[in-house]
């Protein structure tokens, strides 16, 4: 079977300043550009069969620097919807609700284009992509899948191919310009590596 890779798109100036970055369609940042392009080597050691890509410029631009030039873009793999909470930092909402958290409360409804989602709505979301991909993993010369994305729809996405809730994403920090893979061991999933730079790490 084929590994699922996972990769987080670079740092944008919404990664820096911690605000939810859903719909916004921000370009990275040089720092982010870079990250992007030190995967590439890890990336190039894989037999990727496929790469789907969020439609967001941020994903889409990782996965050209990354060496990922025939990408498909999937509408699935956009991240999650923050409705009312878009562009605004965890630290902010708690001043009005201390105990939020996302994954167990969910967002303030936004505008009729962007609603919000429940982690269920981005768990569905999820599903379908790996409904998508599922008959190219079984596939042993099919190769390698790349998922070029965004850190909560990756997380959900990891959580619902692990069999897991939509919200034990939040089990999963996942760091920008990262690649992550997904396996399977004695017939089930299973995270092979997590966070890969490709660079070694600091002492």
């Amino acid at each position: 079977m084929g590994d699922l890779l996972l990769l987080r798109h670079g740092e944008t100036a919404w990664t820096l300043t911690r605000q939810h970055t859903s719909h916004t369609d921000l370009p990275l940042t040089p720092h982010g550009e870079e990250e992007a392009a030190r995967v590439a080597p890890l990336l190039a050691a894989h037999d990727v069969g496929l790469v789907l890509t969020s439609p967001l410029r941020r994903a889409v631009r990782t996965a050209e620097l990354a060496g990922a030039t025939a990408a498909e873009v999937d509408p699935d793999l956009r991240e999650w919807d923050y409705g009312g909470y878009e562009g605004i930092t965890t630290a902010e909402i708690q001043r009005t609700r201390p105990a939020w958290n996302l994954w167990s409360d969910g967002v303030a409804p936004g505008p009729a284009a962007h609603p919000g989602e429940s982690p269920g709505d981005v768990g569905r979301r999820a599903d379908r992509v790996l409904a998508r991909v599922e008959s190219m993993l079984r596939d042993p010369a099919a190769g390698d899948v790349l998922l070029v994305a965004h850190g909560h729809i990756l997380r959900v996405l990891t959580a619902r191919r692990l069999g897991l809730p939509a919200s034990a994403g939040s089990l999963f920090a996942l760091d920008t310009g990262t690649v992550s893979r997904l396996g399977v061991e004695h017939g089930r999933p299973v995270i092979k590596a997590w966070n890969s730079t490709g660079t070694p790490a600091a002492a």
